[in-house]
């Protein structure tokens, strides 16, 4: 066989390795500390391995990667993955633009994912259809330092508790005792999760398309009742109440004593506490008389698009099992906050010579605070259209906070609204079952 034979075998053979190979893209809706952290990863990814290469591509927000990546499935030159939030998980099920991850990698352990981050992300039968990625969940963030100088030497766990709190801290003279922004995911979504209270009949959607806002008649009305007359009395502020114009920047610097938040926002506090301010971080609190349930996942995952070859799938599942892996997920808690997604990794941070470190502090209580007993009304929100229902509750709430209207005719407005949103999804969708 002589060298020109050779070396057009060698070529073939060359040739037919790299065509297994894959160039993919990945696009993801954050910015800021997050972003950062995923572009680690994609970097991680690609340097760990030679034969694929993920392209991670910011889309500056959830709303629009999800609107650019089905404009470009119809147009079939879509991403193979797309990260998205989780208010868009039905619309993405019912897209017919995305394959199961369960159905691709069947071997993959998927129990392991803790309850409270899977569900919201199943079928009616219990098969993931995207893989939980940067997941939050709601907690209580205070500043130790400010409430020890009110005289508050235990952190509040009760609402009842967050109140009379809030009044010591306005009588030492602090202006904002708690802040919030009024956000849907935060003052009714997680609110009602772990009160076990629905949002919307049909186990909030999960059981049929023809499901109805209930919200504006169960406790969470009377909560959010309670916040304006708070706010009326000096102890709640809202984000255009502070000085810094942003509620969680009004909190880490130190101006707001309480707040509830997104467990992703826990590495913004820490850096800016450091050396100033102790922080602490717990489960959000309850009121007297409820049992703690557990609360919703936040944040996003990562779906796998229709309309690509073999071999980026493969290179796509790569990726995948690669973000799963226990110091990825370790990584992440780290520089961001936002909890591990499997039961295994609060195993591996705990035999880590970090066991203790504050960089974790939002792991152990954010995953305790997602495997609460659960309810069939606590496993999510699987309600059409709900993107546009969250700016419907911000739009008429806000006008109870400014005293427009009263609260209660906020709710029941926005039911209304809620309703018609509902109606037209079911129609668009009319024939189909829910998966």
């Amino acid at each position: 066989m002589n060298k020109f034979t050779l070396a057009a075998i060698a070529a073939v053979m060359a040739s037919a390795g790299s065509a297994q190979a894959a160039d993919i893209e990945f696009w993801y809706g954050n910015t800021g500390p997050v972003e950062t952290a995923i572009k680690a990863q994609c970097d991680a990814f690609n340097a760990s391995q030679s034969k694929d290469r993920v392209n991670c591509v910011g889309q500056g927000s959830y709303e629009v990667s999800m609107q650019k990546a089905i404009a470009a499935y119809r147009a079939k030159n879509n991403p193979v993955l797309i990260q998205f939030f989780d208010a868009g998980t039905l619309d993405l099920m019912l897209s017919d633009a995305i394959e199961p991850v369960q159905d691709l990698m069947p071997d993959v352990k998927w129990d392991q994912y803790i309850a409270g981050a899977r569900a919201y992300y199943e079928t009616s039968g219990g098969k993931l259809v995207a893989q939980p990625y940067n997941s939050s969940t709601l907690l209580f963030y205070t500043n130790k330092t400010l409430l020890e100088k009110a005289g508050i030497m235990q952190t509040p766990t009760t609402w009842e508790e967050v109140i009379d709190a809030a009044r010591k801290l306005k009588a030492a003279g602090n202006a904002c005792p708690l802040v919030t922004d009024g956000d849907t995911w935060r003052v009714l979504e997680q609110f009602s999760a772990r009160h076990g209270l629905p949002i919307a009949t049909k186990n909030n959607g999960y059981d049929g398309l023809d499901a109805e806002y209930v919200m504006n008649t169960t406790f969470a009305a009377k909560h959010l009742a309670n916040l304006v007359e708070w706010r009326n009395e000096g102890l709640v502020r809202l984000a255009a109440d502070t000085k810094a114009g942003n509620y969680t920047a009004a909190f880490n610097a130190g101006e707001c004593a309480m707040m509830e938040q997104s467990s992703g926002s826990y590495a913004a506090a820490a850096k800016a506490f450091d050396g100033k301010y102790e922080l602490t971080v717990t489960m959000a609190p309850m009121y007297k008389g409820y049992e703690r349930r557990n609360t919703f996942v936040g944040g996003a995952s990562i779906y796998v698009m229709k309309g690509r070859g073999k071999d980026e799938i493969e290179a796509a599942k790569a990726f995948l099992d690669f973000l799963r892996k226990p110091e990825q997920q370790m990584s992440f808690t780290a520089n961001t906050g936002y909890v591990p997604v499997t039961n295994d990794v609060l195993d591996a941070i705990a035999r880590s010579d970090e066991a203790n470190s504050p960089k974790y502090a939002t792991a152990k209580v954010g995953v305790e605070s997602m495997n609460q007993p659960a309810t069939p009304d606590t496993r999510g929100i699987r309600l059409g259209f709900y993107v546009q229902f969250r700016e419907v509750f911000m739009e008429e709430t806000q006008k109870a906070f400014a005293g427009q209207q009263t609260m209660q005719v906020a709710l029941d407005n926005t039911k209304k609204r809620g309703d018609q949103l509902l109606r037209r999804f079911e129609q668009t969708y009319k024939g189909k079952q829910l998966p």
